[in-house]
């Protein structure tokens, strides 16, 4: 029987339309923009963690699967009951903002898989807010050292999701709530302090302006008593001479008495 090479293309034409049928959309992919690609190779290598695939068109055997990340930052808000120092329940409204590290994601995909926002992301959250929360108490969590528990929770939980292969881009506390009657009762304890620094702040000035103005008056007399002390009869008649000359020398018109004022000092009695 003679071979014909026509029949045997079109049965492998036939078989690779199969193949692409059943298997194309497993060999041939595209990983968009901000995608980022991992293969698992189950019959020989396995998981490959440092190959990791970019963006573009994609060929792989079918029997090989490739996982696909977002690497776009995401967000996720949370609301959690967490507990201070003391035992009291506070309500917290949190904001995170992160994406997977880009050349880990074979690290990320071993360990967490695909659904990594809620295995990992979201608990370590958690974990985090009422770790830092249970150092503090109400009142330094609602007002007096809000500042420094933010920071806190934000450091902690930066630093666990960086092990993990988490790049952390920011942490935001939208809100805190405590219990009417403690929010109250620490509101109303704020006021007072506050209260008590303007009143403090008041005596503090009162208190320096006194101490100037007496200082002020002492110099003050202190000036006097010099001037007093330094005033003899002989200089002050000498000043008078030289306020006399003075006047005399000058162009306007006046009458001039020798010898009429106190003391034997000349005496002007009128100009112009």
């Amino acid at each position: 029987m003679k071979f014909n090479f026509k029949s045997s293309y079109i049965i492998i034409g036939v078989i690779a339309l199969i193949v692409l049928l059943l298997f194309g959309g497993r060999m041939f992919l595209i990983i968009e923009a901000g995608e980022r690609g991992v293969i698992f190779r189950p019959y020989t290598t396995g998981l490959d963690k440092e190959n990791i695939y970019g963006e573009g068109f994609h060929v792989i055997a079918p029997w090989n699967e490739m996982y696909v990340y977002s690497v776009r930052e995401q967000q996720r808000e949370e609301t959690m009951d967490v507990l201070d120092k003391n035992g009291l329940s506070i309500n917290t409204d949190v904001t995170v903002r992160f994406n997977p590290s880009y050349d880990k994601i074979g690290y990320l995909h071993e360990q967490f898989g695909v659904n990594f926002v809620n295995v990992l992301v979201i608990p370590e959250v958690r974990s985090s807010v009422r770790q830092v929360a249970g150092r503090y108490t109400a009142e330094e969590i609602y007002s007096t050292k809000r500042a420094e528990v933010e920071q806190a929770i934000i450091t902690e939980t930066k630093q666990t999701l960086g092990e993990n292969y988490i790049a952390m881009k920011a942490l935001l506390i939208r809100s805190i709530n405590l219990p009417p009657q403690i929010k109250g009762a620490i509101e109303n304890k704020l006021q007072q302090e506050q209260e008590s620094l303007a009143y403090e702040y008041r005596l503090t000035k009162e208190t320096a302006e006194a101490e100037r103005r007496r200082i002020e008056a002492e110099g003050i007399a202190n000036y006097n008593r010099i001037i007093n002390a330094s005033l003899t009869d002989n200089i002050l008649k000498q000043r008078g001479i030289e306020a006399t000359t003075s006047l005399a020398e000058s162009p306007n018109t006046k009458v001039i008495v020798i010898g009429s004022g106190e003391d034997g000092l000349p005496l002007i009695l009128g100009g112009n």
